[in-house]
């Protein structure tokens, strides 16, 4: 399953801590990265997708951060995923 991170930096945290402990920071296992960006504003900083069997890599992943953002976590599929399922889904005529 894709997850979805949005984390946005606390007004009490700087960009260079948080660039600091990312530099030393390793994926918990069970959790495979897809991408990650680093955004021009605070409000997310990051996007990172993940995916994971379940929450656990990504309650893992998530709590080192809580002191530096507000994070967000959504499940999320890609569009063709979601298109299929949506197709499934609709009441056939």
């Amino acid at each position: 399953m894709l997850f979805v991170t949005l984390l946005s930096l606390k007004p009490t945290a700087t960009p260079a801590e948080a660039l600091q402990r990312r530099k030393e920071w390793k994926q918990p296992e069970g959790l495979k990265p897809i991408a990650e960006y680093f955004l021009q504003t605070n409000n997310p900083s990051v996007i990172s997708i993940d995916e994971a069997d379940n929450i656990a890599p990504i309650m893992a992943a998530t709590m080192p951060w809580i002191d530096l953002f507000d994070i967000t976590v959504v499940p999320a599929v890609s569009a063709k995923e979601g298109l299929k399922l949506l197709s499934q889904m609709m009441p056939k005529t």
